[in-house]
């Protein structure tokens, strides 16, 4: 399994997985903020979630989250949707969160999920507090982890990440 490290600028951390699986299927568990917990490789996402069923540009949905071994609820913005395409949703702080779906051969799907934090530059101490936290580099972690995750839910040999 081959997570792909993709350059999309700077304050932006984005991996790209091959899925074996259409994108239809892949893109509507996205699409459902209750189906998260699912992809989830960071263990910071719980099942508790409010708002709608399936998502569209404009919606908020709200999350319970553990970080740091705290749990807290972030609500989200739906800042961009095309269906089966891409889905893009901004927390209160004002990072997205972005997958990207591209269908490939044979009924499989280039995932990209990206962490941009890069709008957050016009409040310098903003990118500096990130830095500190480290959460570039835990959420490129996080990231790889439910990419792989994914990419081994749909392996030909069956799921070999629980």
């Amino acid at each position: 399994m081959t997570v792909s490290v993709i350059d999309t600028g700077p304050n932006r951390i984005s991996r790209s997985v091959l899925v074996n699986a259409p994108v239809s299927e892949l893109f509507a568990i996205v699409a459902d903020p209750r189906r998260h917990h699912e992809l989830d490789g960071s263990g910071t996402v719980r099942a508790t979630v409010s708002g709608p069923p399936r998502l569209a540009e404009g919606a908020t949905f709200s999350v319970n989250m553990k970080a740091y071994g705290l749990p807290y609820r972030i609500t989200s913005k739906v800042t961009a949707f095309e269906e089966n395409r891409l889905i893009e949703w901004r927390h209160p702080v004002g990072h997205r969160w972005r997958w990207q779906f591209t269908p490939e051969s044979a009924g499989s799907t280039r995932v990209t999920e990206t962490f941009d934090y890069s709008e957050m530059g016009r409040i310098k101490a903003a990118i500096r507090y990130y830095d500190l936290i480290r959460a570039p580099k835990s959420n490129t972690a996080g990231i790889e982890a439910t990419l792989t995750r994914l990419q081994a839910r749909y392996a030909p040999d069956g799921p070999t990440i629980t």
